[in-house]
């Protein structure tokens, strides 16, 4: 009888004063959210003097649903081929980032909606590729985190060569695995550690 009553108040509340409870929904969402990237730089500027902190340079194109994301990074390096990519996304993410170094070619795109949709079902929270990708459209309607240089209709080799957890260099950056990595509207930020503030 007491549980009726509390929904038929939640019911009440929601009906009469649904700012309540959207106020309380917002304040939910914004303590999950990952950090500001602006708002760590300016927290951080020792780490960024002593490379701790890197920006990377600003050359990526934002898709996906989630603009905001963050987690431990994995490496990969590959070259207009997506084998080693699919392999990365089928296995659980566990709240990872995988950035793929794709040598930057704008020849082909080395991931595509597939992959995506799967790196969302086993719980990735993002994808920064140096290349391209494609089927822009399925995976604008994902809810992960995508950065690339753009888009391009042809599909990647199959061929499985490329290198995993390995240092990378892409947007005038060194990132190792196991490093971190934040992402959100105004640019990419990777750290040696993670970071609270």
């Amino acid at each position: 009888m007491q549980s009726i009553a509390c929904s038929v108040d939640f019911m009440w509340v929601s009906v009469l004063f649904p700012s309540l409870l959207m106020t309380s929904r917002s304040e939910a969402n914004m303590a999950a959210l990952p950090l500001a990237t602006a708002e760590v730089c300016d927290a951080n500027p020792h780490l960024i003097m002593n490379g701790e902190l890197r920006a990377l340079h600003p050359i990526f194109q934002i898709y996906g649903r989630r603009q905001v994301f963050a987690g431990p990074i994995v490496t990969l390096k590959v070259y207009e081929d997506n084998v080693l990519i699919r392999e990365f996304l089928e296995e659980k993410g566990h709240g990872r980032v995988l950035v793929v170094d794709g040598g930057g070619s704008m020849r082909c795109a080395i991931l595509g909606g597939n992959p995506v949709q799967q790196a969302q079902n086993n719980g990735w929270a993002g994808i920064v590729v140096n290349g391209c990708i494609r089927d822009v459209d399925e995976i604008n309607g994902c809810d992960i985190g995508v950065r690339a240089l753009n888009s391009h209709p042809m599909k990647a080799n199959k061929k499985g060569i490329g290198e995993k957890h390995v240092p990378v260099t892409m947007a005038g950056t060194r990132i190792c695995d196991g490093e971190w990595l934040y992402a959100d509207t105004d640019g990419v930020l990777v750290s040696r550690t993670e970071l609270t503030v």
